[in-house]
């Protein structure tokens, strides 16, 4: 069972590339005989070089990705270096939980109500009177600034997440105390030491998120500029044409957007290269005889009024009361600080939808992720037993290459079969972006395992299936569930997918979010960016009670057993 379930996790990972690949090679060279399109041509590409604002489109969408990655990377390695192993950071690392569970969507529709000309901040500078009219708005600015800190922002608790792995496997402690010893200060040991083994050890989170910060379309719809828009935005309008006709030009500039993915990552790993292995004078530098130095001043984790992390929890969570008040808002005048009146109308007007379009949300995140679960458990078991896994780069490219160019050849091929299956087109675009997220969630659980603990159940006459439920199971159940409410997040926040595979016929919260940001309407976009953002936290939530209450009964469980010895050799009672 378990090899045909890492066979079919294989087909999982694999074959969606083949018609993702072909299904815009094919169209792109305008070869779509059920469209008439019948004689192969390059005038798509043509369209697509010719398209006015296209070299701005680009460069604005470099500036965002890179710019993005370029902060992202520089404030988790801040963070990091002035909190780890500090007193302080079990606080920051209890307050990724809360970041991580806001999907993007909700993030950016909060962020436009906050930053907005006529947002809360806004707001808040008119009541201490400051006049800001003509004030630069984050909100939709011809540079992308906005959109470029708020991926920035929203980035980084994942790689601070993604970081605690890499270090407690590089020692930071040991390192740290030997270039000291060496007179090197806390700062540069970290630059010198540290930053070295943390970046190769980064690399695949990196790719990450700079694929998505190339590729990204519902967080730049809200945010993002719109004259001209972001090159992934612009394909996305290329690619709802009402004129089927011109789905050549969007297959070519799918695959525009996926080489101009792959050039950025290219040139990511090109930089670590020249700044860790080629140009290395600066790590090999005598330490610098600062006055920290001399006046023997190791503060290693200085204290300090305002903490450096505070932006990256406090945007997040101020964010949210405020789509609270504009969901139950009924007159909010500017420059008021607070509504002048509430009302339950938009709520009781929305309460039918928000039950279908959640009923739909929860029904996809929950057979996507558990199917994810099935296959990632067979697949970590399937390598303990054969000492054979899942190639790692299998597993990164769906989430290292542009949603919109993979699903807009899916989609193709889709067309070609018959039958109205678009509920489990969906459900099957979820699973395949859920997976590579789960299985590194439960990756680090797996091998950190002590196999020994099953050698010696099998020892006592406990078969397979037996030794994975009473032993392996109980110690790693918090780690299942934190899994499962990761892939559960990932899920909710799909927007893309949904749009594609569901042909508009499937709704979710995600999909209805992005469409009502651009609205008129705050009042209902906030409730839907609301829900859509409570969602995740929810499941973040009932996933951390429950794997401490797991982790509880376990340890209780275990006292009862050592309590009672003879009761559990072979699961037979020892008569005397």
């Amino acid at each position: 069972m378990i090899r045909l379930l890492y066979l079919f996790t294989l087909a999982l990972c694999a074959l969606p590339f083949v018609p993702g690949v072909l299904g815009i090679l094919i169209p792109a060279f305008s070869w779509l005989p059920p469209l008439g399109l019948t004689t192969p041509n390059l005038s798509a590409f043509d369209a697509v070089i010719q398209w006015p604002a296209l070299t701005q489109s680009l460069w604005l969408t470099l500036f965002t990705g890179l710019g993005s990655t370029g902060l992202a990377v520089l404030f988790c390695f801040l963070i990091l270096r002035q909190y780890w192993n500090s007193p302080h950071w079990q606080r920051v690392e209890h307050s990724l939980s809360p970041m991580l569970a806001m999907p993007h969507v909700a993030f950016a529709i909060g962020f436009a109500f906050t930053f907005a000309p006529a947002g809360w901040f806004f707001r808040l500078l008119e009541a201490m009177g400051l006049d800001t009219n003509g004030w630069f708005s984050l909100i939709k600015d011809e540079y992308g600034i906005g959109l470029l800190l708020a991926l920035a922002i929203k980035e980084t608790p994942f790689l601070l997440l993604m970081s605690i792995s890499v270090l407690q496997q590089i020692k930071v402690n040991r390192l740290t105390a030997v270039a000291s010893g060496l007179g090197y200060s806390h700062k540069e040991s970290w630059l010198k030491v540290i930053l070295p083994q943390w970046l190769p050890g980064m690399r695949l989170p990196i790719f990450a998120v700079a694929a998505y910060g190339i590729s990204v379309v519902d967080v730049a719809l809200i945010l993002g500029p719109a004259r001209p828009p972001t090159f992934s935005v612009l394909v996305w309008q290329w690619f709802n044409e009402p004129e089927l006709t011109l789905l050549p030009r969007a297959a070519v500039g799918a695959i525009v957007l996926l080489g101009l993915a792959l050039l950025t990552l290219g040139f990511i790993r090109l930089a670590e290269w020249l700044l860790l292995q080629r140009c290395r004078q600066w790590q090999i530098d005598r330490p610098r005889q600062s006055k920290e130095i001399r006046r023997n001043l190791h503060l290693p984790h200085p204290k300090l009024r305002f903490p450096s992390y505070a932006p990256f929890v406090l945007i997040p969570v101020l964010v949210i009361p405020v789509l609270v008040l504009w969901s139950f808002a009924h007159r909010w005048r500017f420059p008021d600080l607070l509504p002048s009146r509430y009302s339950l109308r938009f709520w009781q007007q929305e309460s039918l939808s928000l039950v279908e379009l959640a009923a739909n949300s929860l029904s996809l995140a929950l057979v996507s992720s558990l199917c994810a679960l099935v296959l990632a458990i067979a697949c970590l078991e399937y390598r303990q037993q054969y000492q054979r896994a899942i190639p790692s780069w299998l597993i990164a490219l769906p989430m290292v290459l542009p949603q919109l160019s993979l699903l807009f050849g899916i989609q193709i091929t889709t067309y070609l079969i018959p039958g109205q299956w678009y509920w489990l087109w969906v459900a099957w675009s979820h699973l395949f972006f859920v997976f590579p997220y789960l299985y590194l969630a439960l990756d680090g659980p797996w091998r950190n395992y002590d196999i020994r603990l099953d050698q010696s159940a099998r020892s006592l006459g406990l078969n397979g299936w037996q030794t994975w439920w009473r032993v392996k199971r109980p110690l790693l159940l918090p780690a299942i569930w934190l899994g499962l409410a990761v892939g559960v997040s990932v899920s909710l926040a799909q927007y893309l997918p949904t749009q594609m595979l569901g042909a508009g016929r499937i709704s979710t919260l995600t999909t209805e979010a992005v469409a009502l940001a651009s609205g008129q309407d705050r009042r209902v976009s906030a409730i839907y960016g609301l829900l859509q953002g409570v969602l995740p936290f929810l499941f973040f939530t009932l996933a951390i009670a429950a794997s401490r209450y797991s982790a509880r009964f376990t340890r209780r469980t275990q006292q009862q057993r050592r309590e009672r010895p003879d009761d559990i050799i072979c699961g037979k009672p020892h008569y005397k």
